[in-house]
């Protein structure tokens, strides 16, 4: 996969203005934290705002807009605002799909998991079951 975004927040402290940024690899994001309120973290460190801070807490005040998407996530900013809830969704369903696509290859030997709709909803029945029974 391939999401990457830029997020960046405009805030004004002590008379001055400041617009920290951070380029983001979302798919190692979502691995590693899944909690965007890590990303004022990243921001504030990247940009090197003490975490301890007035000027953090008048950063994390204001909102994140979220710029120059690509993949998946581009889907899912409008407006500069992330929904953060479908992405979410829609990666997981990306992750589950690439790794059920695998399993067709190597066990049914399928090699476009795309090009046999029943049998890629067969395995999704399969994989949520199998998620809404634990």
């Amino acid at each position: 996969m391939n999401n990457k975004i830029t997020a960046s927040i405009r805030f004004c402290f002590k008379g001055e203005n400041h617009e920290p940024s951070i380029e983001l690899d979302m798919d190692e994001f979502m691995l590693r934290a899944a909690n965007l309120s890590e990303i004022y973290m990243l921001l504030a460190r990247e940009n090197n705002f003490d975490l301890y801070s007035y000027e953090y807490e008048m950063m994390q005040a204001e909102a994140i807009i979220y710029k120059n998407a690509t993949g998946l996530i581009a889907e899912h900013v409008n407006d500069g605002l992330l929904d953060i809830i479908t992405f979410e969704a829609a990666w997981k369903e990306q992750i589950c799909l690439e790794k059920l696509a695998d399993i067709a290859k190597n066990r049914l030997g399928i090699k476009d998991l795309e090009q046999e709709p029943k049998i890629k909803q067969a395995l999704l029945d399969a994989y949520n079951l199998n998620e809404s029974s634990v």
